[in-house]
């Protein structure tokens, strides 16, 4: 991979974007291309019934604790029954004595580490959440539905919002749905789970009342991760040969967006412009820069790895040199 090296963090020397591999041994192969075999007409059927049909249907024919059983049906299907969750800062097994604002509730904001399709499924499978799209060059956000935000996953990066699309912002979403979650993406794009990228502004469209809360998502082994687009074939093979997968996941305690207090409360700045796409440092204050860093900070704690500087940019450069690479 030496000549992916330009895509290395200069600071840390981590590749975020490098596809994770495990090995397998002749035997291993031929056991999980039966288990692979077996299970992907059943998890195509299952999931083309659910998102086709089933996810369409009004909550008063399907309720939530419903809809939540058929998405961990779902998720049973590869395999993924065991889930490492913990707290920032508690001692396992005190789970149960936590009080319930340690976990993101109604009007509460998911800020999730992203580097799989299953990081969306998952996130639904417990809070139910309002699913999000964020974009380099705006705080504004687009609403999207669970298998969207599954496909995000798969998509290429996004350089800027797409014109004539409905964008709205976080706080827009807080106060007409009260009662849910809504996640974000804030990295945008996803990686091998190796690093962090740089943070769209739209966390700073947060009302000062609702919590933020940090969430990082990791996988054992980690080759369900897809930093590389359209990589559907190898993503179920991973998926879907293997015996079990465990995921680990980790909350921050929420944060508040203080910055909407210190600037005004209901103040929206302007879209951050072409001039700075990537970042949006144009129209960042400090105050807001040091919010979306103590995010990122938690995240990268959270996860056990490192913030780094290669940007959506960097992704897709790193994406045409791969797919010609391949050829």
């Amino acid at each position: 991979m030496e000549k992916y090296s330009q895509f290395r963090d200069r600071g840390s020397g981590i590749s975020p974007f490098i596809p994770s591999s495990t090995p397998r041994s002749t035997f291993s192969r031929f056991l999980h291309t039966a288990v692979f075999l077996f299970r992907l007409p059943l998890f195509l059927s299952y999931s083309a019934v659910f998102f086709v049909v089933l996810d369409h249907l009004p909550s008063f024919i399907i309720p939530q604790f419903a809809r939540k059983l058929l998405l961990w049906t779902l998720l049973g299907i590869p395999g993924i029954w065991w889930v490492d969750l913990q707290l920032d800062g508690v001692k396992r097994g005190s789970l149960s004595q936590q009080p319930s604002s340690r976990f993101p509730n109604a009007r509460a904001i998911i800020a999730a580490q992203f580097t799989s399709p299953i990081d969306a499924l998952y996130l639904a499978a417990i809070f139910d959440p309002i699913f999000t799209i964020s974009y380099p060059n705006t705080r504004k956000v687009q609403r999207v539905s669970l298998l969207r935000a599954i496909l995000l996953a798969l998509s290429p990066p996004t350089l800027a919002a797409p014109s004539g699309k409905k964008l709205t912002t976080l706080r827009a979403l807080v106060e007409q749905n009260p009662h849910r979650v809504i996640a974000v993406f804030p990295e945008m794009s996803t990686t091998n789970g190796k690093g962090i990228l740089p943070f769209s502004p739209s966390l700073l469209s947060a009302p000062a009342d609702a919590q933020i809360f940090p969430i990082s998502i990791r996988y054992t082994p980690p080759d369900i991760t897809t930093p590389v687009p359209g990589a559907y074939v190898s993503f179920l093979w991973n998926l879907l040969s293997r015996p079990t997968h465990l995921i680990r996941v980790r909350i921050a305690e929420g944060v508040i967006n203080s910055t909407t207090m210190t600037n005004g409360v209901g103040h929206e700045p302007a879209d951050i412009g072409d001039k700075n796409e990537e970042g949006g440092d144009a129209y960042v204050w400090s105050e807001e820069r040091a919010l979306l860093d103590k995010i990122a900070d938690a995240l990268a704690r959270l996860a056990r790895n490192k913030r780094v500087g290669l940007t959506l940019r960097d992704k897709a450069a790193f994406v045409d040199a791969w797919n010609k690479g391949r050829k």
